[in-house]
C-alpha cells in the first residue's frame, strides 16, 4: 500500500466534493494521527482561503464521550467555518451541494472579544461571548459510508458542510446552558433529544478547549468569530424533502429545508 503525502490527501479530499466520497485515508494517515490529520486540514484551509473563501469561525466536534471512545480518542476535534457554509434561518440546502449529510442541534457563540489565552477556561469564554444562538450544523463526510476514524474526520475539516444560526441571539446572563433541553424535529416529529451537558459537560467547556487549542497553535479566536460548540444530541440523516427544526431551551428555534434539485 503506497503512502500518500499530506498534499496528496488534501487534493483527494477536495476532489471528493466534486466527484463523490472516497475510501478512508488509511494509506496516508493512521487512525489516531492528529498531527498529520490537522496538517491535511491546514493545507485545504490555505487552499480555500487563497481561492477567496472567508473564514468566519470554527466548529468543535467529537464532544460526546461515547463518540470519542468509538474513535479511540480522548479529546474533541475542530474544523473551520467559511462564510459560504452558512444557510439562512428557514433557508434551503440543496441536495446537489452535499454527499451524505446529517444534521445535529448545537449552541453557537458569537464572540465579542478575542480569546487568545493558552490557558483559557469556561469563565474566560463567557466573558468573551457577545451572544448565544441556537444552531443546526449540517455535517457531511467526504469519506464513503461515514467509515471514519479520528484522522479521517479531522483531515476532512471536521466532517463539516453547512450551518444555520437562529435569529435574535441572547446574552449569557440568566441562561442555563447546562440543563437546557434540545429537541430536533424532522417534518414535525421528534428525531433527536439532548441537553447542554451532553456537549463536553457544558458548551462553554467545549469552547474553552477550542480557545486553548487555537491559541497554543498561534491562531486564536477573534472578536466576531462564530463558534459551533458541538452536538447536544444524536445526529440525524437527511432525506430530500425534510424540514429540520431545532428548539433549544432559553435560546429559541432554528430551521432549514433539505430539497432535491437533482435530475
Amino acid at each position: 500500500m503506497s503512502i500518500m503525502t499530506h498534499q496528496n490527501l488534501a487534493e483527494r479530499l477536495r476532489a471528493a466534493y466534486r466527484e463523490g466520497a472516497v475510501p478512508p485515508l488509511r494509506d496516508g494517515l493512521e487512525p489516531t494521527d492528529a498531527a498529520g490529520a490537522y496538517a491535511v486540514q491546514a493545507i485545504n484551509t490555505r487552499f480555500w482561503r487563497d481561492a477567496g473563501r472567508v473564514v468566519v469561525g470554527r466548529k468543535v466536534g467529537l464532544t460526546a464521550r461515547a463518540v470519542q471512545a468509538q474513535l479511540g480518542v480522548d479529546q474533541p476535534d475542530f474544523g473551520v467555518l467559511f462564510a459560504d457554509m452558512r444557510i439562512d434561518d428557514g433557508g434551503v440546502l440543496l441536495a446537489s451541494a452535499a454527499l451524505q449529510p446529517k444534521a445535529e442541534a448545537e449552541i453557537a457563540f458569537v464572540l465579542g472579544k478575542d480569546l487568545d489565552k493558552t490557558d483559557a477556561i469556561a469563565s474566560d469564554v463567557a466573558a468573551a461571548v457577545a451572544q448565544a444562538v441556537p444552531a443546526i450544523e449540517i455535517v457531511d463526510s467526504r469519506i464513503a459510508d461515514w467509515k471514519i476514524t479520528f484522522a479521517d474526520t479531522v483531515a476532512d475539516n471536521g466532517s463539516s458542510a453547512f450551518f444555520v444560526l437562529g435569529e435574535g441571539g441572547k446574552s449569557l446572563d440568566g441562561l442555563d446552558l447546562y440543563t437546557c433541553g434540545m429537541v430536533l424535529e424532522v417534518n414535525g416529529a421528534v428525531a433527536s433529544l439532548g441537553a447542554g451537558a451532553a456537549c463536553l459537560g457544558h458548551p462553554l467547556e467545549a469552547a474553552a478547549w477550542l480557545a486553548r487549542t487555537l491559541a497554543t497553535a498561534g491562531e486564536p479566536l477573534r472578536a466576531g468569530d462564530i463558534v459551533l460548540t458541538g452536538a447536544l444530541g444524536p445526529m440525524v440523516a437527511l432525506t430530500p424533502g425534510d424540514v429540520i427544526e431545532a428548539k433549544i431551551g432559553g435560546l429559541g428555534t432554528v430551521s432549514f429545508r433539505y430539497e432535491d434539485d437533482r435530475a
